[in-house]
């Protein structure tokens, strides 16, 4: 598959602190803004929310 500069692949970071992270692409087209994705923290042991980090 090749790689698109419409949808990246970003990185996101746990809002905990832990520095668990989590690799995803998104469109650049219909998300514009940063990325907030409420995931599971295996170090919290909970779903918090992960932000797009660049």
């Amino acid at each position: 598959m090749a790689r698109s500069e419409t949808r990246p692949v970003v990185t996101l970071r746990s809002t905990a602190g832990t520095g668990q992270g989590y690799v995803t692409r998104k469109s650049r087209r219909n998300n514009p803004d940063r990325l907030v994705l409420r995931k599971f923290d295996s170090v919290v042991g909970q779903h918090v929310l992960f932000r797009e980090e660049r």
